[in-house]
């Protein structure tokens, strides 16, 4: 989930160790577009979880050197670094235990119990499967891992409170609010 084409895969791969050596982690990369006017998209966070607009400049300035000297692109592009934001995707088998007790919509890549889309709180991870409380029902499904291709999280009043106490904490250790990041957890 943390690519979805064979390319973005093969860029991930050369891209990964770059962000792990600079302190971030890569939540998702998309390179997005037809033959002209691509956009690759890259959404990264520390492992803390945070990301300010210095962050993404600094990734984005460490990710243009390997990108300018590999040129594994062939055309123009442009390099989006951004936060994944607070609705943000869940693509990491610990995005499901973070979010623990948060709304999501899920996509499987196949039927499970008739529908391939669920909605419902997430309940943490049980091995290599996540654990979703589904409305309507009484017991917590489990969804392995590996069928899920698209999951993020839902905006709710709730999610929204997370992302105030989580700047206010920032603020708190003296870190200045990010003017661009609104309502960024």
């Amino acid at each position: 989930m943390r690519s979805r084409t064979a390319e973005d895969a093969r860029l991930l791969d050369l891209l990964d160790p770059v962000a792990e050596a600079t302190g971030y982690e890569i939540v998702r990369l998309r390179l997005m577009g037809g033959d002209h006017a691509r956009r690759l998209q890259v959404m990264a966070e520390t492992p803390a979880g945070e990301m300010t607009i210095d962050d993404c400049a600094r990734l984005s300035r460490a990710l243009s050197e390997v990108l300018d000297a590999a040129d594994p692109l062939s055309g123009d592009y442009t390099l989006e670094v951004s936060t994944p934001g607070v609705d943000r995707p869940l693509t990491r088998l610990k995005d499901f235990e973070t979010f623990e007790g948060f709304e999501a919509r899920i996509e499987l890549d196949r039927m499970a119990e008739g529908r391939k889309r669920f909605r419902g709180e997430l309940a943490g991870v049980e091995g290599d499967q996540v654990a979703v409380n589904l409305e309507g029902e009484a017991e917590t499904a489990l969804i392995p891992f590996a069928w899920i291709t698209e999951a993020k999280l839902i905006l709710t009043d709730r999610l929204m409170e997370r992302g105030a106490q989580e700047r206010a904490r920032r603020m708190a250790d003296g870190q200045p609010p990010d003017p661009h990041e609104e309502n960024a957890p």
